[in-house]
C-alpha cells in the first residue's frame, strides 16, 4: 500500500498543542515568519505544515478535522493537493531518473528569494515548506539563511527537521520552534482502531512497529508489512530458513514493486534481529548486536552499489545462520 502524502492528509491531527499555538499566534497577529517543526521522523511534522499552509492560503476551516482542519474538496485544498497553488512553494529532494537526490540543492534554495519577492496572487500569504531542512546542503542552507535574515512581508516558512541540532545555529535562532514528540504505543493503538478498524494483536503490532509515527502506524495496519514482519521474526527464531521459501521471496523482488518488497523485508529483518539482541543475555546478545549493526548497513550499501537484491538477502540470511551457530 502506498503511503498517503502529507499534502493529501486531512483527518490526522499530528499534535493538538502545536496547532493551538499556531492558531493563537495567527489570531493575535503575532505570526512568526519562520517555524521550525522538530521531532522524530514520522510524527506528523509535514502533515502539520500542509495543514497550516492551507489555513494561511485561505482554505475554509473545518472544525471536525481539528483546529487547522480543512475539507479535501475546498478549492485551496484541491490546488495544494495538485501541487499547483501559486502561493505555495515546496522544496524537497528532487527525483531524477527514478532516483532521489541526496540533498536539496542551492539552486532550489535560491528559488525562495524570488518567490517571496512577489506579492501573493490568490491568498493573504505566500508560504514555503522545506521538507526537510536536514536535506539542505551547506550552500543551500546559507541561501536559506539570507531569506531568514530579511523576513519577507506576508511570507511564512515551515522548516521540517528530524535533527535540529545539525542545522546551522543561525537558522535555528531565527525560527519559532514547535515540537512533535513520538506518539505512545497506546495512543497509536487507539488511532489505528479508530481510523482503520484494525484491533487486537494486529493493531498492537502495527503500533509497535511504527516507532511512534502515526502515519506509519496507519500504513502498517492495512499493508503487507505485518506479513513481512511475521516472516522476519520466524526466520530469526527458526533453526534454519527454508530454502524454497527464500527463493520464492527473492523471486518477488522482481518487477516494479520489487524494491518496495525488498526494503520492507530488510527493515523488518533488521528490527527482528535488534529485538533478539535486546532479549538475549549479555554474551550472546553481543553477537546479535554485531549482526544487527552489519545488517543495518546493508540496504544503503545495496542501493549505493546497485547490488542484486536477491544476493543481498541471501548474504543477510547466511550471516544470520552463522550468528545462530555461534550462539547455540
Amino acid at each position: 500500500m502506498t503511503a498517503t502524502h502529507a499534502r493529501d492528509r486531512f483527518d490526522l491531527v499530528p499534535d493538538a498543542s502545536a496547532e493551538a499555538a499556531f492558531v493563537d499566534a495567527l489570531a493575535r497577529g503575532r505570526l512568526h515568519h519562520a517555524w521550525l517543526l522538530c521531532g522524530p521522523e514520522g510524527t506528523g511534522k509535514a502533515s502539520f505544515a500542509y495543514r497550516a499552509a492551507r489555513r494561511l492560503l485561505g482554505a475554509a476551516p473545518d472544525p471536525a478535522r481539528g483546529l487547522l482542519g480543512a475539507r479535501p474538496d475546498d478549492p485551496v485544498s484541491r490546488l495544494v493537493s495538485a501541487q499547483s497553488h501559486p502561493d505555495l512553494l515546496v522544496l524537497e529532494r528532487l527525483v531524477e531518473g527514478g532516483k532521489t537526490k541526496r540533498n536539496i540543492s542551492v539552486d532550489q534554495a535560491r528559488e525562495l528569494p524570488d518567490f517571496f519577492a512577489k506579492s501573493p496572487s490568490q491568498a493573504r500569504y505566500r508560504v514555503a515548506i522545506i521538507d526537510t531542512a536536514d536535506d539542505l546542503n551547506l550552500n543551500a542552507a546559507n541561501a536559506l539563511l539570507k531569506v531568514l535574515e530579511e523576513p519577507p512581508e506576508r511570507g511564512v516558512l515551515f522548516l521540517i527537521t528530524h535533527a535540529p541540532g545539525r542545522l546551522l545555529a543561525t537558522i535555528r535562532s531565527r525560527c519559532r520552534r514547535l515540537g512533535f514528540p513520538a506518539w505512545s504505543e497506546d495512543r497509536l493503538v487507539e488511532l489505528v482502531a479508530r481510523r482503520t478498524g484494525v484491533v487486537g494483536d494486529a493493531g498492537r503490532r502495527a503500533a509497535a512497529m511504527a516507532g511512534g509515527s502515526p502515519g506509519r502506524a496507519l500504513s502498517l495496519a492495512e499493508g503487507p508489512v505485518v506479513e513481512a514482519d511475521e516472516m522476519a521474526r520466524a526466520w530469526v527464531a527458526a533453526p534454519a530458513v527454508d530454502r524454497a521459501e527464500q527463493l520464492a521471496v527473492i523471486d518477488g523482488f522482481r518487477g516494479a514493486e520489487g524494491q518496495a518488497r525488498f526494503d520492507m523485508l530488510m527493515e523488518r529483518l533488521i528490527a527482528a534481529v535488534r529485538e533478539r539482541a535486546l532479549d538475549e543475555a549479555a554474551g550472546q546478545g553481543a553477537r546479535w548486536a554485531e549482526l544487527w549493526t552489519r545488517l543495518s548497513d546493508l540496504p544503503d550499501r545495496a542501493s549505493g552499489l546497485n547490488l542484486d537484491k536477491g544476493d543481498v538477502l541471501s548474504g543477510a540470511l547466511a550471516d544470520l545462520a552463522r550468528t545462530k551457530a555461534m550462539t547455540c
